[in-house]
């Protein structure tokens, strides 16, 4: 494997650092709030080499992004409201800028902070349900489809809750969306692109998914993918049902990810060697038809507000998943520009000197590929009769999936070198991993990466695994953090088969909170001004393709 990755460092096209640097008109006061926010993100450029494109193939990327651009603007519906609206309350083009990255007036990296003083608090629920309604309220409502993710929860003329499907409540728009997926279909010289985007137009006008997530299993010959629709939930951070538009542009890797497809043999192996009884992993291990490497050269909305996606593990209906499995998607360029503009001077900030010969990119892709690989391990559903883990642990299920997959990924990754499948040794797995931690803290706590990470910072912390020394350098305890690995995995897998909502409300309460050293050692990372994520410039333009 770390041969392999070897290789792969020395395919990388890293990120250019372009024009996402403040723009100021000539009557523009600097406002200094404003430009450190701003310059919490490091400009990337989304490139791909498209030397390998046919002609159609760049005619079809100009269609799908039009239909991107539409998902950013139902996605600022979902998480704001009116955007035009907001913009003409600013005075500065550095303003607009900063809410563009956040879709909103809240710092997505500071547990949603309103950005100006006239701005009240981010309602839980965003904009997916009123922001007067109460638990008690919903509760109360008998539609049945209130729960269902392609639903907004509004006001009737009587101000009762009434429930408006997605199709009817951003018609304009998605019906926009669905013809231009249409005629992008008659571009798509791959047969199964051809038919996925068929069906995704359809599924756009009726809320029906599952065909085409069917259909998107079933693609294996594509070069370009397109990911796109209402998807994950992590807006929803009132009750965690309701799933927010985005959509990804990615061209496929061909020789890496036939390289990585190797992996998907051993999963029914690693399902069986995680660290809990047998009852919480009778489940098969979900499915893969493609562990793939792509270069992304588009985000819209969800994906791209506040800290960036840099690896996919979709789709998220169970029922598509026990019957085509899932697609674990690594995106190259975005890892490689995290890596350079944020792993790399976070660790030389905050970790003992002696652990930085051991930061290594084959370290940070190997587990950012096995993070995605563990969301398809473990309990499928809870074990307690508490239905699905979703239901059972609703606003806190994304927090505790995440940092499931964080530490088991790396579970999996020890197993695997017991084995002789991995060379990636030890010190260079765990130091990148805790290197990470500050990366994905810096997230905030209101983001689902953000808290996992801070849970697993205190959990190290009290387990010994990690150590602060008087100047602030972190010395990472192999032994002591592998153990720390296997026990919090066992934790929060249990905790998923349980469905034991009252325990992840505890495991937050206790661990997924930012200590006094912790909050130092941040501040003083952001003292050195190393970005907290990047930002993009994208588009056909910076592609070199002429519309």
């Amino acid at each position: 494997m770390k041969s392999l990755l070897s290789i792969f460092l020395l395919l990388i096209v890293s990120g250019t650092l372009t024009s996402c640097k403040l723009k100021t008109s000539n009557e523009y006061v600097a406002n200094d709030t404003i430009s450190m926010k701003l310059n919490d993100f490091a400009p990337v450029e989304l490139k791909t080499d498209i030397s390998k494109l046919t002609a159609k193939e760049k005619q079809l990327i100009a269609i799908l992004i039009e239909v991107a651009d539409i998902m950013d603007e139902i996605f600022w519906m979902e998480a704001y409201g009116d955007k035009d609206t907001l913009i003409k309350k600013l005075r500065h083009d550095d303003e607009i800028r900063l809410i563009n990255i956040h879709y909103g007036p809240w710092d997505r990296m500071a547990g949603n902070a309103p950005f100006f003083r006239e701005t009240g608090p981010k309602p839980p629920g965003a904009n997916f349900y009123p922001a007067d309604m109460t638990i008690e309220e919903f509760e109360k409502l008998g539609d049945t489809r209130k729960t269902n993710l392609y639903t907004l929860i509004r006001r009737n003329e009587q101000a009762e809750l009434t429930v408006i499907p997605y199709h009817q409540a951003f018609r304009e728009k998605v019906q926009q969306a669905s013809i231009l997926l249409t005629k992008a279909a008659m571009y798509a010289e791959d047969p199964g692109l051809r038919r996925y985007l068929e069906l995704r137009a359809k599924a756009f006008m009726d809320d029906d998914y599952r065909a085409s997530d069917l259909a998107w299993m079933d693609m294996k010959t594509n070069t370009i993918d397109f990911v796109v629709g209402p998807i994950e939930t992590y807006e929803d951070q009132l009750f965690g049902y309701k799933a927010s538009h985005e959509a990804y542009l990615l061209v496929k890797d061909t020789l890496w990810s036939r390289r990585l497809n190797q992996c998907l043999t051993l999963l029914p192996a690693l399902q069986q060697s995680l660290p809990v009884d047998n009852r919480y992993k009778l489940a098969l291990p979900v499915k893969s038809s493609d562990l793939g490497v792509y270069d992304v050269i588009y985000y819209a909305g969800e994906c791209k507000a506040g800290s960036k996606t840099i690896a996919i593990n979709l789709p998220n209906d169970k029922y598509v998943q026990q019957v085509k499995g899932s697609r674990r998607v690594q995106l190259k360029n975005a890892i490689q520009a995290k890596f350079d503009n944020i792993m790399v001077p976070i660790a030389r900030e905050i970790l003992a000197p002696e652990h930085l010969p051991d930061l290594t990119f084959d370290a940070f892709f190997t587990n950012t590929m096995f993070h995605e690989i563990a969301h398809g391990l473990g309990p499928a559903n809870t074990i307690s009769g508490n239905g699905s883990i979703r239901e059972a642990l609703m606003e806190y299920h994304t927090t505790i999936e995440e940092g499931k997959a964080d530490v088991v990924g790396v579970y999996l990754i020890d197993r695997l070198r017991e084995i002789g499948k991995i060379e990636l040794n030890t010190r260079e797995s765990y130091t990148t991993f805790v290197a990470g931690i500050f990366r994905s803290i810096r997230f905030g706590a209101s983001n689902a990466h953000g808290k996992a990470n801070l849970i697993r910072y205190n959990y190290f912390m009290e387990s010994g695994a990690i150590s602060r020394d008087s100047l602030g350098f972190y010395h990472i305890h192999y032994e002591k953090t592998k153990e720390a690995v296997h026990k919090l995995s066992a934790l929060l897998l249990k905790l998923q088969g349980d469905g034991n909502y009252q325990q992840a409300e505890e495991l937050l309460k206790k661990y997924a909170t930012i200590s006094p050293l912790l909050k130092a050692d941040l501040e003083r990372i952001s003292r050195k001004n190393v970005p907290v994520d990047i930002c993009f410039e994208q588009g056909l333009a910076i592609l070199g393709i002429n519309k």
